[in-house]
């Protein structure tokens, strides 16, 4: 399975998806504990991690070894607004 370094505190747990055919082990991580620990610990902005996690993280093709990112607070577009 493919892993985020540094956000083993983000993963919610493993899932089961079908992708190109067949069944992929895949880790699921919080969106928003990734969000928050990249405003913290590398000093981005909530657009700057929100932009990091879309474009390196859910933009990332792991083939088989994907991963899976999860809102999981409603909140993801209120504070852009």
């Amino acid at each position: 399975m493919l892993k985020i370094d540094g956000h083993d505190d983000a993963i919610l747990g493993p899932a089961v998806i079908w992708r190109g055919g067949s069944l992929c082990n895949a880790l699921v991580y919080d969106a928003e504990k990734i969000r928050e620990k990249l405003m913290e610990r590398d000093g981005m902005t909530h657009e700057d991690a929100r932009e990091f996690i879309e474009f390196n993280i859910e933009g990332a093709d792991g083939g088989e070894h994907t991963l899976l990112v999860v809102l999981t607070q409603d909140i993801w577009d209120e504070e852009d607004e």
